[in-house]
């Protein structure tokens, strides 16, 4: 009895453990998004015509395979 007590807590100690793995990875990745976008928004303001002319190329070609 005392082992499936044990082996009990185990399993929850390790469900506790890959949940709070889980949100630190979440964490990170919502880190790394907000900086991709930070450098995206940049990068857009440096390069305003540029910007609109990819997104009008890329619209298009879009369109075109969709069609």
């Amino acid at each position: 009895m005392d082992e499936e007590i044990i082996n009990d807590l185990n399993d929850e100690l390790e469900g506790a453990i890959e949940e709070g793995q889980s949100m630190l990875r979440n964490e990170e990745l919502q880190e790394r998004l907000e900086e991709l976008k930070t450098e995206t928004e940049l990068l857009i303001r440096k390069h305003p015509i540029k910007s609109v002319l990819a997104g009008a190329v890329t619209g298009y070609l879009l369109a075109r395979l969709l069609k």
